[in-house]
């Protein structure tokens, strides 16, 4: 259906003819039969036909009756409705009355017709051709008002209204030229309108926030211009109050103000707006102010159309009623709401142009904004300005209130950030309205100087645009009008001044040249005119401006730019070239120093600008006048009489004796009682004038000093003379505070002359004199309080003439610093000077003052050495009283004084001449017990006297070694410093160590110790680590030493402190490392066991690396040379007295490293010592040694044995091996090694674990590392044929031992082989057993077993030996055999196999556990390789031990056997009884023995089983119950299971007499079981009946295939072969079943895996 639906549609698109047309109309009209779809796809295809003019008149006339009627019956929505109403559109484009006439005619007249019907008519009503339907349109649409419910059709309507609104209007203003004649007159439509109006407010509520509303306020503004006015003007108040409450519904602005306006506008045309509008003009201003305050939205055309709607509808309303709309509008300026003065101010602006301008008028305005100003809130400043421009248009800045806005502008130009920047733009719009010479006069005001730069750009604008116009804008007026405006003198300084702050408010300096350059010339008027000034300022300006352009506020120097700034002002003085102008100029700024200028840096430029420009007069009166005016001018502040010295100073570079005279002048006001003012002056001011004054004069004698580069210096002797004199001949009362006033003036002047190198070529004899005055005032100070600050100044003073001549004599110098060190040192402390204060502030200011004091004391002691190097000595020997006084801050001050001194002597870096220390050791020693002085500052002060004094010595060996053409060392100085040498006497002792001699070493060493006994713990302290540094340090270099030895020795049994005690015992450690061969024998020979004191010293000797190596060869020696000789009588002290040192040293854990460095020699040292030790037999009780324990707990004490004991362990802890210990302990190592029978055990023990079944290193050969082992071979190997049988048993043992490692036994060059070859010759059990472990430790290693096997033979000879060889024979040929390579160990194993066999059931159970363990792993290997029959035959024989040896008790045996039998049956193949041997215990070996003879007899030949038996009677006589009784249940078992029947009765008869011999043994369990077993074979040697015997052979021959036979079978070979020749016969007859008895033997091998023997 879709697809034929999809074809008519196309079909009717091409074909859409007059007769489709038509069908489609007839479909249209039946409800239902199109669907929307189609409908509306045959809508477009109308539309397209009947806009592109397809379709006749008559077509169109039919589709327009079916589209309404189709509108009125199918009342379509949304897209059909649009699409419907868009093809009426159609239609009534080629005939509008085709399509508005269906408004008229209507066959439902109470009906509203289609929404679409009039949409359509109100869009055509706008269209050219519907002029004749306007008025019966009209007619018909108000009928259709009254009947609108619903907002659709409302809208609709209104489409229709607005289109004739529109065309009526516009076919009325065309008039009599209108091509068109509407069927309405003017008056009809007027009528119509105003009766529209009328309906609308009367038929449709209006009163919400609606589309319709908005609609109806668009069509009542266009019927106000068509309505009588009289009914319009009737009208006004109900519209004001409509309006009202539609702003209350919040409808679009918009569509009000346009109402508003639309309203005014028609009235407004109508020639006066009546009676109501007036009346009503307060509530429609507030109207339009409310529409006003919407904010503008740009994007929003209606929003920006409200805004100027409402506007336009304030410029008529006061084009009818300006007063009272001026009135409303300045009302509203008045409110406090920012925002409606905003809007005021706004509406002012707009409106202004229309409102004459009167005076009353302007005196209303200018109060209005007056008090605007006034109020100046910050929302209103933007329109605010805006007016006051307008206001400037129309002159109002000229009024006499003018200036007050002028002001205000002038605010709010100010460089303020919280100025928006559109603000100063109009702000200087309305500048240029103000005339320029006003302009700059208010620029200058000072109230007015954050707005400069915004004035200056607009003056600078208003200037350049004069010149621009020809009008050169010279400041005549400035001169005409002094009164009024500026003088060019005072514009100059400002500008200068401004210039000067270049960078205040980012552009004052830029501003001030470019106005400067806009205005020259600045002299215009004045009589003589240059053009001078003009070029200079056209060149200079432009290059000081690029200067600030290239800078910034950071980089630019101020002072070269105040320079510049200066000198530019000079040029241009010099270029006018007036002293007139100049006068007037230097008053000028004299007066702004005087009364204008509060600031301190703009005051100084001020007192330089005035001497730059008195500099450039040449007027010698002028020049005296102004400097008497300055100097006559305030000095109360600092800054001012720095401003006038520096005035003077500058001055004087070209008029120095004028200034010099005028100061002269000016000082006699100090000494002339006659003519002084200051006496004229209160008494109480007096004296304060009379310090102000001197210290004018100072301070200029100070700067002109520093300006005039040397001419002052031919006058300096005077001035130091009117120095004197000021004081000696003061005209004030002198007291204390004059005193110090004096000093402080006078300390200005000589700090200019201290840096003054050139003075250092003249002499000035006052300068002696003065220094003698200065030395006086301190005397006079008193020693208990510090009130002031004199005797402080006094030595700066003296510290400032240090560069003038003469220089101060020797006993000058001493009494001066004598003189200072007593007034200052001496001082109360610190906490004393604060207490006896009056209040906090004055205890303050006292501790302040004396570190001042201080300071001036390190300063004039720097000051003399400097003039004096080398007389440092006297300057620290006079601080030698102060040093060692008992009252701390008296040391603490004399040593801060020396480490000051020290300090600046050791940066001056001048050591040509080389100061001598006499008394260096007792300075070096002073300073280093200071440095533990119970004063921690002092403690921080010394180390610094100590680091400078090293400084000292070290840049002088430095100097000495350059001069000498020696390579200079190292700066030891980034070694050492101040914090090294901080409470830390040993880093003094190190650093001074290398400058002293023997003697003064050795000396200082004894003197050091004299001060351990010092009560003060501290010092005690800084004594011994004096002595223990020195000691570290040049320890070879000592003397005496069996002196201090004993010293030390006698002090540290006193009762001393602990850290004390540690140093000391730390110096004995470096002396004894130094020392070696001195200190420990004298030590050794102290009588044993040791008190605390000795032992603490050998314990110490295990801290310090280097003497632990030197004391620890020293003792080994000792142990290898006394061990070394021939056998003592008695015991030897020393050995033990070493062992005893050895316990002490090798306790701590600070000797590792040495100890490892030791270690081989060290170990084989001490184990020889222990085996020489438990061969003395030394008594149990005899105490050698005591250890302490842990605190509470009692020492430990040792005998000779465990001493040496003791020291094998702490060697090997020491060393680091703690594995090897815990392995010792856990193996009963120590037990060993203390017997002299087992030692060398005990040595195998610790060097690796002998009992295991492969040789496993657990001790010193696991643990230690390849190089250490290789040490130990190369002592041993020196060792192994010693004449001392305690060193070769030593040295063989681990010779031996060592072998089991790789690396050792390939050592290359080594005759090991050779060595173990002749000790396993020696008689010596001892000596068999070590060569043969190393025997098996060689085979371990690949390629050694095939070279050992040629010593097969003499280890078979071994394995019938003592326990010990056999058990090491067994492993040698165990590893030789599994650890060797190819088939030649089969050979081996059956070489050895009969000498093996025996040791299974050997009597002694290391070796039968020994000989079956090393059988199983033996079977194991040979399991690797086919066996031949040889090998079979022999592995056979090992059957039986190996069950009967089952049979014992001994869990390790078990063991042992269930792990060779479980190889066994790997190697014969049988595999079923692997597991039973694998997994037995002791509780189950008698089954397994029974199970194993069921799978013999039942596996097995009769020839096999009868060796089996054969080889059990030999255990039937074995000496060990256990084996007759396991042979005996091993016969039993067989016998039981095999048809004895079947045997020979000779082989019945061997086996009975084998039992019967042992029926009488003495175990009684054993005769029950031969008993039972020869009655069990009684029982199964019975004859059976024949029939019986008959049916068995007849089954046996069935088999083979034969005749039966009668024979029984043999089971022992021996008895076969005996009776041979009897059987000979018998044998021929039998010859014949050889071959079938053959293939029944294959048969059954095939049954059974095994291969009996044969």
């Amino acid at each position: 259906m879709a697809c034929s639906s999809e074809t008519a549609g196309g079909d009717l698109e091409r074909n859409i003819s007059g007769r489709n047309i038509e069908k489609f109309m007839e479909a249209l009209q039946v409800v239902g039969q199109l669907s929307a779809d189609k409908v509306l796809q045959v809508l477009k295809l109308l539309q397209f036909k009947i806009l592109n003019n397809k379709m006749a008149t008559t077509p169109r006339q039919k589709v327009a009756d079916v589209i309404v009627n189709y509108l009125c019956t199918m009342k379509p929505e949304g897209e059909l409705e649009d699409m419907c109403t868009a093809v009426l559109m159609a239609l009534g484009s080629w005939s509008p009355g085709m399509v508005i006439i269906k408004l008229w005619d209507r066959p439902h007249v109470h009906s509203l017709p289609p929404r679409s019907l009039l949409v359509a008519v109100g869009k055509l009503s706008l269209c050219q051709g519907t002029a004749p339907y306007i008025g019966t349109t009209w007619e018909h649409t108000l009928h259709l008002l009254r009947m609108a419910q619903k907002e659709d059709d409302m809208l609709a309507i209104c489409h229709v209204l607005y289109g004739l609104a529109i065309s009526a209007q516009k076919h009325l203003d065309r008039g009599i030229k209108d091509d068109e004649m509407m069927d309405i007159t003017r008056e009809a439509v007027s009528i119509k309108a105003y009766h529209t109006l009328r309906v609308l407010f009367n038929r449709w509520y209006l009163k919400s926030k609606d589309k319709v509303t908005e609609q109806v306020l668009v069509i009542i503004g266009l019927l106000f211009f068509l309505m009588p006015p009289s009914k319009l003007k009737n009208q006004v108040n109900r519209l004001t109050r409509w309006l009202m409450i539609l702003i209350s519904t919040k409808v679009t602005p918009f569509y009000i103000s346009q109402c508003i306006c639309q309203l005014v506008d028609a009235l407004a045309r109508s020639g006066c707006g009546g009676i109501n509008l007036e009346s009503q003009l307060e509530n429609i201003t507030g109207i339009l102010f409310k529409q006003l305050s919407e904010k503008v939205i740009n994007s929003d055309p209606h929003s920006v159309q409200n805004h100027s709607l409402a506007l336009r509808a304030f410029s008529i309303l006061t084009q009818l009623y300006s007063d009272r709309v001026v009135f409303l509008i300045r009302k509203t300026l008045e409110s406090k709401d920012p925002a409606k003065r905003s809007l005021g101010l706004q509406v002012f602006r707009s409106v202004f142009q229309d409102v004459p301008q009167t005076e009353k008028l302007q005196s209303e305005m200018m109060q209005s904004v007056i008090v605007m100003i006034q109020d100046d809130i910050k929302p209103v400043q933007k329109s605010l300005l805006n007016f006051i421009e307008v206001l400037g248009q129309h002159k109002y800045l000229t009024l006499p209130q003018g200036n007050i806005i002028i002001n205000y502008i002038i605010k709010l130009s100010k460089s303020d950030h919280s100025n928006e920047e559109d603000i100063r733009i109009m702000c200087s719009k309305i500048l240029h309205m103000v005339p320029l010479p006003k302009l700059v006069t208010l620029m200058c005001e000072p109230s007015n100087t954050l707005a400069f730069v915004p004035l200056s750009k607009t003056a600078i604008e208003m200037a350049l645009q004069a010149r621009s116009l020809g009008q050169c804008p010279y400041l005549s007026s400035f001169h005409l009008k002094p009164t009024q405006f500026i003088s060019p003198q005072k514009l100059l300084t400002h500008l200068v001044m401004f210039s000067w702050k270049s960078y205040r408010e980012k552009e004052f300096g830029t501003s001030s040249l470019r106005l400067l350059h806009a205005l020259h010339p600045i002299t215009s008027l004045h009589p003589v005119i240059y053009s001078n000034v003009g070029q200079l300022w056209m060149k200079a300006i432009p290059k000081m401006l690029q200067i600030l352009d290239d800078h910034t506020e950071k980089n630019l120097s101020q002072k070269e730019w105040e320079s510049r700034l200066l000198q530019f002002s000079s040029q241009s003085l010099v270029a006018i070239d007036d002293d007139n102008w100049l006068e007037h100029l230097i008053r000028v700024i004299l007066d702004r120093i005087c009364y204008f200028s509060n600031d301190g840096e703009e005051k100084a430029f001020l007192y330089k600008f005035f001497s730059v420009t008195l500099r450039t007069s040449r007027n010698k009166e002028l020049v005296k006048t102004m400097l008497s005016s300055i100097l006559q001018t305030a000095h109360e502040e600092l800054q001012e009489r720095e401003g006038i010295a520096v005035a003077l100073s500058i001055v004087s570079i070209k008029h120095l004796t004028i200034v010099l005279d005028q100061l002269q002048v000016y000082s006699a006001v100090l000494t002339d009682k006659g003519s002084s003012y200051i006496l004229k002056l209160m008494k109480e001011r007096q004296q304060r004038e009379w310090v102000l004054v001197c210290n004018t004069i100072y301070l200029s004698y100070s700067k002109i000093i520093i300006e005039s580069k040397g001419a002052i210096f031919t006058h300096l002797d005077a001035i130091l003379a009117l120095v004197l004199q000021h004081y000696r001949n003061c005209i004030v009362e002198k007291d204390k505070n004059l005193k110090l006033d004096y000093l402080n003036a006078l300390t200005s002047l000589t700090n200019t002359l201290s840096s003054l190198d050139v003075a250092f070529q003249f002499k000035f004899p006052h300068k002696l004199e003065i220094v003698t005055f200065m030395v006086e005032l301190i005397r006079e100070e008193p020693m208990d309080s510090i009130s002031s600050p004199i005797r402080q100044k006094a030595m700066s003073i003296v510290t400032d003439f240090r560069n003038l001549r003469p220089l101060l004599e020797i006993e000058e110098r001493v009494e001066l610093l004598r003189t200072c060190f007593e007034s200052v040192l001496c001082l109360p402390p610190t906490d004393v000077l604060q207490k006896e204060a009056s209040s906090s502030k004055e205890a303050q200011a006292n501790v302040d003052l004396f570190k001042e004091t201080l300071h001036s004391l390190q300063r004039l002691m720097e000051a003399l050495i400097t003039e004096m190097p080398t007389r440092i000595q006297n300057c620290l020997e006079l601080l030698g009283t102060w040093l060692n006084s008992k009252k701390d801050n008296e040391r603490e001050r004399a040593m801060w004084c020396a480490a000051r001194s020290l300090g600046f002597t050791a940066k001056m870096n001048n050591f040509k001449t080389e100061i001598e220390f006499v008394q260096l050791g007792r300075l070096v020693r002073l300073l280093a017990i200071r440095c533990q002085d119970p004063v921690d500052n002092i403690c921080f002060l010394s180390s610094q006297a100590v680091y400078n004094l090293y400084c000292i010595l070290l840049q002088q060996k430095q100097m000495r070694r350059k001069k000498q053409g020696l390579w200079e060392e190292e700066d030891k100085r980034e070694v050492y410093s101040a914090n090294v040498f901080y409470n830390n006497t040993t880093e003094i002792a190190k650093a001074f160590a290398e400058y002293f001699t023997q003697i003064q070493l050795t000396n200082l060493v004894l003197t050091a110790m004299e001060g351990l006994t010092n009560s003060r713990a501290k010092v005690s302290l800084a004594a011994a680590q004096l002595m223990s540094a020195v000691m570290e340090e040049r320890g070879r270099d000592m003397i005496k030493i069996e002196e201090i030895v004993e010293g030390i020795l006698e002090r540290l049994n006193l009762p001393l402190e602990p850290s004390t005690k540690e140093e000391m015992l730390q110096a004995m450690c470096s002396l004894a490392g130094n020392n070696t061969h001195i200190v420990v024998p004298m030590l050794l020979n102290k009588p044993l066991p040791w008190d605390r004191t000795n032992l603490a010293l050998w314990k110490v000797f295990g801290t310090r690396r280097e003497t632990t190596i030197n004391v620890l060869q020293l003792l080994i020696g000792i142990l290898e040379k006394l061990h070394s000789k021939e056998e003592m009588t008695e015991m030897a002290f020393q050995p033990v007295a070493v062992a005893c040192a050895l316990c002490e040293m090798l306790s701590g854990s600070l000797c590792q490293e040495a100890i490892q460095e030791l270690y081989p020699r060290l170990l084989l040292a001490v184990l020889c010592h222990l085996y020489w030790v438990i061969e003395q037999n030394a008594p149990q009780k005899m105490v050698v040694y005591s250890k302490e324990g842990v605190p509470g707990s009692k020492s430990k004490p040792f005998d000779p044995t465990s001493c040496a004991l003791e020291v094998v362990k702490l060697v090997l802890m020491a060393a680091a091996y703690d594995g090897v210990i815990v392995y010792a302990n856990e193996h009963h190592c120590w037990d060993l090694l203390s017997s002299p029978k087992f030692y060398y055990i005990g040595i195998m023990e610790l060097t690796s674990n002998s009992w295991l079944p492969v040789s496993h290193p657990s001790g010193i050969v696991k643990n230690c590392k390849p190089a250490i082992l290789h040490r130990i071979l190369n002592l041993v190997k020196n060792l192994l044929y010693s004449v001392n049988h305690r060193q070769k048993i030593l040295a063989r043992t681990f010779y031996a031992q060592l072998l089991w490692h790789r690396s050792v036994a390939q050592t290359l060059g080594q005759n090991f082989v050779g060595n173990l070859i002749r000790w396993i010759k020696e008689p010596s059990l001892i000596m068999k057993e070590v060569g043969l472990r190393g025997i098996s430790n060689m085979a371990l290693h690949p390629g050694q077993s095939e070279s050992l096997q040629i010593l097969v033979p003499v280890l078979r000879d071994l394995l019938k030996n003592e326990v010990r060889v056999t058990v090491q024979a067994v492993k040698c040929l165990r590893n030789i055999i599994c650890h060797g390579q190819g088939e030649d160990i089969k050979v081996v194993f059956c070489s050895i196999s009969k000498q093996l066999r025996p040791l299974i059931n050997d009597e002694r159970d290391q070796v039968r556990i020994s000989a079956t363990s090393a059988l199983g792993h033996m079977l194991h290997r040979v399991d690797k390789f086919k066996s031949g029959p040889a090998l079979q035959k022999e592995i056979y024989t090992f059957l039986v031990p190996l069950l009967l040896s089952f049979q014992d008790n001994n869990t390790e045996v078990v063991k042992a056997c269930g792990g060779a039998l479980t190889e066994w049956t790997n190697v014969i193949g049988w595999s079923s009884l692997t597991q039973t041997f694998r997994h037995t215990t002791l509780s189950d070996h008698f089954q397994v023995l029974k199970e194993t003879c069921n799978y013999l007899v039942s596996t097995c030949k009769k020839q096999l089983l009868g060796e089996l038996l054969s080889q059990s009677f030999g255990f039937l006589k074995s000496p060990q119950p256990f084996l007759k009784e396991a042979a005996i249940n091993f016969i039993g078992l067989i016998v039981k299971k095999i048809n004895m029947n079947h045997i020979h009765e000779d082989d019945v008869h061997l086996l009975q007499n084998a039992l019967r011999s042992v029926r009488n043994d003495p175990v009684e369990s054993i005769q029950s079981l031969v008993t039972s077993t020869l009655n069990d074979i009684d029982d199964y040697a019975r004859p059976v009946s024949t029939s019986r015997i008959s049916q068995l052979s007849t089954n046996f021959f069935k088999v083979s295939g034969m005749k039966t036979s009668n024979r029984k079978k043999r089971l022992f070979k021996a008895i076969r072969q005996e009776r041979d020749d009897d059987d000979n016969q018998k044998n021929k007859v039998w010859n014949w079943l050889q071959s079938p008895l053959k293939s029944l033997r294959n048969w059954r091998s095939g049954r059974v895996k095994i291969t009996p023997l044969t």
